[in-house]
Order: C-alpha cells, then structure tokens, then sequence
C-alpha cells in the first residue's frame, strides 16, 4: 500500500515542469495572428494547468486517507505522524487544484476576448504568476508530505485484511523458527520502526484460504515496564492485527531466560490483550516438562501439524 506512493516534487520542482511542458506548446501556422497567438496561448495556459493539476492529484490519489484505513496502520501513524497535519495538508492540496483550474477557465476565456497579441502574452505571464503562486503558498505542505512518505514506506508492508497469528515469547525461544515451520513459502523480512530488527512474517496457504504469521522481534519479548511509551503503544496497535496468539515456552531455558520470567511475560500479555492466546511449549527436542501445553518442537516440526490443527480451529 505505502511503497506505492510517487516521490512528491516540491513546489519549485512542478514550477518548473510546468513551463518546461508549456514552453514545447506549438499551434498550428494561420495568416490570422492574432487567432493563432490566442491559441497558442490557452494550450500553454492548459497545457501548464494540466501538469500542476495532474501531478498534485496522482498525490491525493496515492496517499491513503487516514479514515479509511486499517486501525492497525492508522495507530502507527498516530505514533509517527500529525495526523492532523497530513488531513490539512491533502485537503490544501485539493484547494490548490480546484484553484488552478478555475484559475486557467478565467484566464483562457480573458485571452479569447483579446484584441491583441501583446495582451494575449501578457495574460499567459499572468496566470503563470498566478499557478506558480499557489504553488509556492503550498510548499509546505508538500514538503510534510514528502517527509511522511519517507515515514510510512518504513511501515511494515503486511496484509491486516488477512487471519493473522502474532507469534511472542522472549528472545531465542524459536520464533522466527516456528514462522518458518508453519509457512508454505519462504517467510519474509518486513521494516518495522519500533524495534531495530524487522518484523519476520509468513504464511500458511491451503484450500481454505491464507493465514499471516508475523513474529515481532523487540516488541512481544519482554515486560511492559521496561519498554518507552511509543513502544508500548506500538504493541498496542498489535491488538487490531491479531486474531490470534501464540506464546511460546522455552521449558529448557537455553534461550537465557528462567520459567518464572517466562511465565510472567504471559500473564502480562493475557492481561494486555482480549485475543486468544495459544500457549506451547517448545524445544521438545532438549526437554519436556509436565504441563497442559502443547508440546512442540519447532526445530524438528514434531506437534507442529497439531499446532496449525489448533491455530485453524481457534480462527
């Protein structure tokens, strides 16, 4: 959705491109001078128009309004951006469009009622101050929404319209590894701004339909008293992506965390989160302690069939 956005020329960029497209304008040759400068007067009058016009409407076009979004995207933006500013700045670039156009029917029909060529030129000049005007009084707001491209192309590009299964647990429990034993194809690096790793997500594909994995490196590893208050909004807006949850045990503690720490991290996120937690252990491998759990190992892929029979059934 984000890496889609174009790069947003700033003001003096369309400027530019504007009289760069109306000065190759040709008309064609008449004995009638002055008919064929007031022609060739509104095809650079609209020719100019219509590049300012396009280029600031493929923008309105490609940004995403943020009502119309995804609560998951829409919270992360919260943390990112003013997301009053990005509604201002949109809404004034719909304003300059609707001005310019108005701007060049006014001035396109001023040049039919010339009666010379002098001021068929002078009125072109004088719309051209006129575009580049309200061009230059938008600047800003083309240069917030260049920044905010920069922002949401670092957004992680995932599909929340997708049964999505948040893996947790601390560092080293086997994660990503569980991703990659429940994906039908090779899982994925996703950019996500709130933690110094990407996020890993998978899928599992059968004729019932796609399933997303996203394993969340930083965020669902550790308690939420240690963690800034963007990160724990950023774990928050996790809530609107996840239909399901698996936290995973390390019942061998190789992964350099004790049981009791482990289980606390649980109770934190059952406490945290309304959605249905699926609880395994893992490491079957190297040890199995007596439990309720599931007993997996993520490693060999013993109990992961049981696994996605139990992920299939609470989804």
């Amino acid at each position: 959705m984000f890496r889609e956005i174009p790069t947003v020329l700033m003001a003096e960029e369309i400027i530019d491109k504007m009289f760069r497209r109306a000065k190759k304008v040709e008309v064609s040759l008449s004995r009638n001078r002055l008919l064929m400068h007031k022609n060739l007067s509104i095809a650079k009058i609209f020719t100019a128009r219509d590049v300012a016009v396009s280029t600031l409407q493929k923008y309105i076009r490609a940004f995403p309004y943020i009502n119309k979004m995804h609560p998951f995207y829409s919270s992360l933006l919260d943390l990112l951006l003013d997301k009053n500013q990005y509604k201002k700045s949109l809404g004034v670039l719909k304003w300059a469009t609707g001005r310019i156009e108005s701007f060049a029917d006014k001035y396109a029909r001023k040049v039919k009622g010339c009666g010379s060529i002098d001021d068929t030129v002078r009125l072109r000049k004088e719309f051209y101050g006129r575009g580049a005007s309200i061009l230059k009084q938008i600047a800003p707001h083309l240069r917030f929404l260049a920044q905010a491209r920069e922002v949401m192309r670092k957004l992680p590009d995932i599909n929340p319209s997708l049964p999505t299964v948040v893996i947790a647990g601390y560092p080293n429990v086997g994660k990503s590894e569980l991703v990659r034993k429940l994906s039908t194809a090779r899982p994925e690096i996703a950019s996500y701004p709130f933690t110094t790793k990407g996020i890993f997500v998978g899928y599992f594909e059968n004729k019932d339909g796609k399933i997303q994995f996203v394993d969340t490196p930083g965020l669902l590893d550790r308690p939420l008293e240690k963690r800034n208050s963007i990160e724990k909004q950023a774990i928050l807006a996790l809530k609107y992506l996840a239909n399901l949850i698996v936290f995973m045990f390390d019942p061998s503690e190789t992964c350099g965390y004790p049981i009791d720490v482990q289980k606390r991290l649980l109770s934190e996120l059952q406490e945290q989160f309304s959605t249905k937690i699926i609880v395994v252990d893992n490491k079957k491998d190297l040890m199995e302690r007596d439990s309720k759990y599931l007993k997996i190992s993520a490693k060999t892929g013993e109990g992961i069939d049981s696994l996605i029979k139990m992920i299939l059934k609470n989804l």
